[in-house]
């Protein structure tokens, strides 16, 4: 199995750094980017066509559902975790509905994030279809 190209989305250098030096140490996946805003990760997708993108859910302007929900309606859109530091039952269910992958909170992200790539890299297609632990 080749790298699954990632393209990570927070507006936090430090987040963005630490994510990035955790993700280097799993070989399933390949950091292609990054990108601080919802509006940027719009430019950085079409530009470099990653297959995942981690994206945090609060930003200024354009957030990460909004961005998911741009992604999503493009052809070829890639696979689209939300990261958030909160929890509710509604967060997870309109990431869904906006065509997130996948769902997980900040602190949660080490112990989740393997089981969803692994999930993932057995699709052949983006699809809602994470089991529900995952999203």
């Amino acid at each position: 199995m080749s790298p699954i190209s990632t393209l990570l989305v927070d507006d936090s250098k430090e987040f963005l750094q630490a994510i990035a030096e955790f993700l280097r140490i799993d070989g399933r996946l390949s950091i292609v980017g990054a990108a601080q805003s919802g509006q940027e990760a719009l430019v950085q997708v079409a530009r470099l066509q990653p297959r995942l993108v981690l994206m945090d859910w609060q930003m200024p302007g354009m957030n990460g559902l909004e961005a998911t929900r741009h992604l999503q309606a493009q052809p070829n859109a890639p696979w689209v975790v939300i990261l958030t530091q909160h929890d509710y039952p509604v967060y997870r269910a309109v990431a869904q509905e906006a065509g997130a992958v996948g769902f997980m909170t900040k602190t949660d992200f080490v112990d989740q994030l393997s089981a969803t790539i692994t999930l993932l890299a057995e699709q052949d297609q983006p699809q809602s279809s994470v089991p529900n632990d995952q999203q």
